[in-house]
């Protein structure tokens, strides 16, 4: 059943279209609150204002996301295992079995283009149900989340459409609790932005992902259609740093299983070696470099195990 109405919201005009959804399984950086992907400048244009990548050291590319120094990082993971030991248990798997609501928003032109279907919010709640259970590769580790659709709705709104007055949009539009994954579809020069976990507390209406329209599957940004970026900015969402964190020096990403990387991947480099001295090859079919989406295969066992601590820390 689909409503319309016309709201003002923000002080803005905004066309709101409202798609009610019952809840059912799916199957088997712009921003002072969260990473982002940056598509960088390079020499191939696929569409008109985009360029091609997630983002990369290099000339016209930029830092990704807002810089998170060694010493938060330490003052992270110490809130972290502060919040972590007053659990039962000290935390672990979701209460509700990594069950996750998601909630879409679609923030189209006021004409009502550049949006998605519902199609491809319905393929984008399967490839994110297909990543996270490891379904890409015998090698990925099960995360144990699984996505539902509780919700979508739209807004013809040029304004927020370019992502501008997100705080204001997002603070409006916001749907659900702290285990909730809303994601906001919009057109920017960004593949996708989130939050993270431990941004929650202080800011939780803003909470959530988002995603450029064209990065949904199907969509028109080349290498990056199949639905992965909502996958790396969930993972982002969870508590999972890029795993080039803090290039070659300890700790990196935090996570054991995946090795040390100095330097974002674009495309498929599988023979890059960032970090000659230690042990691996660069991670580049991990969900969290910066790779083609159709080099991506994994989360590893590490990085499950690192999102069950983070909520049960942040979003538990």
């Amino acid at each position: 059943m689909r409503t319309l109405s016309r709201a003002v919201l923000a002080g803005a005009t905004t066309l709101l279209l409202t798609t009610a959804v019952a809840p059912a399984q799916a199957a088997a950086p712009r921003s002072e609150a969260g990473p982002s992907c940056l598509v960088p400048a390079t020499a191939s244009t696929p569409t008109a204002g985009r360029t091609d990548g997630r983002g990369a050291s290099g000339p016209g590319r930029g830092l990704d996301h807002r810089d998170i120094t060694a010493a938060q990082q330490r003052s992270i993971s110490e809130e972290t295992a502060q919040l972590l030991a007053a659990k039962p248990r000290g935390g672990g798997r979701p209460a509700s079995s990594g069950q996750v609501p998601v909630y879409v928003h679609v923030m189209a032109a006021s004409d009502g283009s550049h949006g998605v279907t519902d199609q491809q919010i319905a393929q984008q709640i399967d490839a994110l149900n297909t990543t996270f259970a490891g379904g890409e590769s015998s090698a990925a580790a099960d995360a144990g989340f699984r996505f539902t659709l509780a919700g979508s709705d739209r807004f013809l709104n040029d304004t927020w459409h370019a992502d501008r007055s997100s705080t204001s949009y997002r603070k409006a539009t916001r749907q659900g609790g702290a285990g909730a994954l809303n994601i906001w579809v919009v057109e920017f020069d960004l593949l996708g932005i989130a939050t993270f976990p431990w941004d929650y507390a202080k800011k939780p209406d803003i909470d959530g992902i988002r995603v450029a329209y064209d990065a949904f599957p199907g969509g028109t940004a080349t290498n990056y259609n199949q639905g992965d970026t909502a996958a790396h900015e969930a993972g982002h969402w969870f508590g999972l740093f890029h795993t080039f964190q803090g290039g070659c020096k300890t700790p990196g990403d935090e996570v054991a299983d995946t090795a040390a990387q100095a330097a974002p991947s674009t495309g498929c480099p599988e023979e890059n070696d960032t970090c000659p001295d230690l042990a691996g090859r660069d991670p580049v079919h991990n969900y969290m470099d910066y790779s083609y989406d159709s080099c991506y295969t994994e989360f590893t066992s590490g990085q499950a195990t690192r999102m069950d601590q983070m909520w049960a820390a942040y979003r538990g």
